[in-house]
């Protein structure tokens, strides 16, 4: 194991790694992972999902899916965003992604500062996915898979480049709902998206 990587788990404990893809955009779901790795089967290269490229970030998913003892992923929708609140939303997604394993673990390891509520013990870990592989392949599935749900939404709605901001509020999407209003994919709690529908109401 690396040196920079914390050891967290013996041969006789199966952990999971949880760690979650989009949290901040103005469209689109929040999407979880949880992920046990095969430490017989280590996958070499591991880190946060956010360092790496598009392509070693589509590369080490289907390792991931390969090598791994166990994994699974889970989703909150616009509408439990909506409804639940972002915070909220982004545990029941770690929730579900976890309920979701195959291999029931025995401990949880959650990326950041707070735990869903589980049936196994979890611990949370501040920038957990530069400090744990298991949560650094957590990260990797989350963020290709929901970036394949966003490059998805750009083929539905082509007049939006889903399929480049991934939803973010970048000048680029803000144009794009100035000029083609507001879809349903649309976080409406969300500013400055929420804003705009008020003034218009």
């Amino acid at each position: 194991m690396d040196d920079h990587y914390l050891t967290y788990f013996t041969r006789d404990i199966l952990i999971a790694g949880v760690d979650e893809a989009g949290r901040g955009p103005l469209a689109g779901p929040v999407v979880a992972a949880a992920v046990i790795l095969d430490p017989l089967r280590p996958i070499d290269g591991l880190a946060d999902s956010k360092i790496l490229s598009e392509a070693k970030r589509n590369h080490f998913f289907k390792m991931i899916k390969k090598n791994a003892l166990s994994w699974s992923l889970g989703i909150s929708t616009v509408e439990e965003i909506d409804e639940l609140n972002i915070f909220q939303a982004t545990l029941l997604a770690m929730q579900r992604a976890i309920n979701g394993l195959a291999i029931l673990p025995d401990h949880a390891l959650i990326d950041g500062n707070c735990i869903p509520s589980l049936s196994i013990r979890a611990q949370a870990i501040v920038k957990g996915d530069s400090k744990v592989k298991a949560i650094s392949a957590a990260s990797i599935l989350a963020k290709v898979e929901r970036d394949q749900i966003m490059v998805d939404y750009h083929k539905k709605y082509p007049d939006f480049s889903f399929n480049q901001h991934k939803g973010y509020g970048t000048p680029q999407h803000m144009n794009e709902i100035d000029q083609f209003g507001i879809l349903s994919i649309h976080r409406r709690t969300f500013n400055p998206v929420k804003m705009i529908i008020e003034r218009q109401s």
